[in-house]
């Protein structure tokens, strides 16, 4: 009955946060007892964020206070002070694996866990195997995870000593597990796509204004080249100044930030840079939007297009293909998906062409901001982009990770 939950970073503020907080909930709905072990700031002060969380209890790894650098992020621009792995020496490593082991062996004594389900594919999960290798271990992947093992090819063994031995890995989409397989070895049968969910009672439909004279436009992520941030705001000085407004929302930290910021002052008074959102704040802007962009180069299952189509927003996407796999089913033209650019690595793009990919973003922007204010609707969504969302329910996903708990033993 007893889930011990493990994520090596804030548990808020990215996808692999909101997904930890949804399978909490659920799994406290289904009467399991949660107990979290997390890394965060030692200037952390908003404990009442862990108190909110379905858990008994919690403790927390605290970089700057038990570690000596800031929060070690799975990408590589985090919405928050942050370090990347690959710019941790030999010694930082050693610590910060030290101080993890400590603190997971207290957890394990204090709380003694029927199982333990980590998130990411990566150092802490790997070292949990190794640690505790009788109790049943799930690792969640969340895309991140494969794409710091694709960059950081000096840890990919101390990964795969732990990781190769997991019970059960969570996968994000029927790609995602081909990429597991290939990159760790990890046996087929031991990987189940199951998704992911939105949280439905936050994110819905409400009637939206009638006039929609500009457009509002929407990202919400971090503030990063690899979501293809510059590229959308290029995009947007190709538009007519009275056709829209755009609303940046997120955050993140060092020169990526500030290339974006400037360039957000050569746009003027069509954009609001909103910073960093919780979860209801953004649920109530996207209700006002009529249309999300994510120009992302790399992502595995961007719950932010369901949060965005289920509050009556249209999209417009870059063709990455887990987004490709989520709307398979789904014939709208409220998602229009851009081809991805060449790539000069795993998320960044040749430099020869960005003029085209601008170009792209351009044209789709033009045509989905025609189709709002041609085809605008105030009675609901379309049935096949709620046919879609019905899939997409945390509820059944949790099902999915339930079933997986039941055939490691714990009921």
């Amino acid at each position: 009955m007893k889930i011990l939950h493990l994520l090596s970073q804030i548990p808020e503020a990215t996808g692999s946060g909101i997904y930890l907080q949804s399978a909490l909930k659920h799994a406290s709905k289904q009467g399991f007892h949660n107990y979290l072990l997390a890394g965060v700031p030692k200037n952390f002060s908003q404990q009442q964020k862990f108190e909110t969380l379905a858990c008994r209890e919690y403790s927390a790894v605290h970089f700057e206070h038990d570690l000596p650098f800031p929060v070690v992020g799975m990408s590589d621009v985090m919405p928050y002070p942050s370090i990347r792995f690959c710019d941790l020496s030999p010694g930082d490593l050693s610590l910060y694996a030290i101080q993890f082991k400590k603190k997971l062996i207290a957890a394990v004594k204090r709380w003694k866990p029927d199982m333990i389900h980590s998130h990411h594919l990566w150092l802490w999960t790997s070292l949990t195997r190794q640690l505790f290798p009788d109790i049943p271990l799930v690792a969640s992947c969340h895309g991140s995870d494969l794409r710091q093992f694709q960059s950081c090819f000096h840890l990919q063994e101390d990964v795969l000593s732990g990781c190769r031995h997991i019970d059960a890995v969570c996968a994000l989409t029927w790609k995602q597990k081909l990429e597991i397989q290939t990159l760790y070895g990890i046996e087929a049968q031991k990987i189940h796509v199951i998704g992911a969910g939105f949280d439905h009672e936050r994110f819905y439909f409400s009637t939206q204004k009638v006039d929609p004279k500009p457009v509002q436009i929407l990202y919400a992520g971090k503030l990063s080249r690899a979501k293809g941030v510059p590229w959308l705001l290029k995009a947007l000085r190709r538009l007519p100044a009275d056709q829209y407004i755009f609303h940046l929302v997120g955050d993140s930290e060092g020169p990526e930030k500030q290339e974006i910021l400037q360039l957000v002052s050569e746009l003027g008074s069509n954009v609001q840079v909103h910073g960093k959102m919780d979860q209801d704040r953004l649920s109530d802007l996207m209700r006002q939007t009529d249309l999300f962009v994510l120009p992302s180069f790399y992502e595995g299952l961007p719950l932010v297009l369901l949060e965005a189509l289920a509050c009556g927003s249209r999209i417009v996407a870059t063709a990455l293909p887990g987004i490709v796999e989520l709307f398979s089913g789904a014939k709208s033209s409220w998602i229009q998906l851009v081809e991805q650019p060449q790539m000069a690595s795993i998320d960044v793009p040749q430099a020869s062409e960005d003029e085209k990919f601008i170009d792209t973003l351009a044209r789709a922007l033009r045509t989905q901001i025609e189709n709002i204010q041609t085809q605008h609707r105030t009675s609901g969504l379309p049935d096949e982009i709620q046919s879609l969302l019905n899939n997409y329910t945390w509820e059944a996903v949790f099902r999915e990770i339930e079933l997986i708990y039941g055939h490691l033993g714990v009921k």
